[in-house]
């Protein structure tokens, strides 16, 4: 599980969108979709989320760090 700012949390979205080339609102259905569903995730999804989400996570190390 991890814990991210609004603003780093859709900092990540958004990354992943980029990187896999599909809207945002798509990866942010996906992710929904896998945490209140359990749905697997799209695999491109899946391996840029935990590449971004290892990028920005020092904001969940250090909270008081700016992220």
């Amino acid at each position: 599980m991890c814990r991210l700012a609004p603003a780093a949390g859709f900092e990540v979205l958004r990354e992943v969108s980029q990187r896999t080339n599909i809207k945002l609102h798509t990866v942010a259905d996906a992710v929904l979709d896998w945490a209140l569903k359990q749905k697997p995730l799209p695999v491109d999804v899946d391996r840029d989320l935990q590449a971004a989400l290892r990028r920005h996570s020092h904001a969940v190390d250090d909270p008081d760090q700016p992220g």
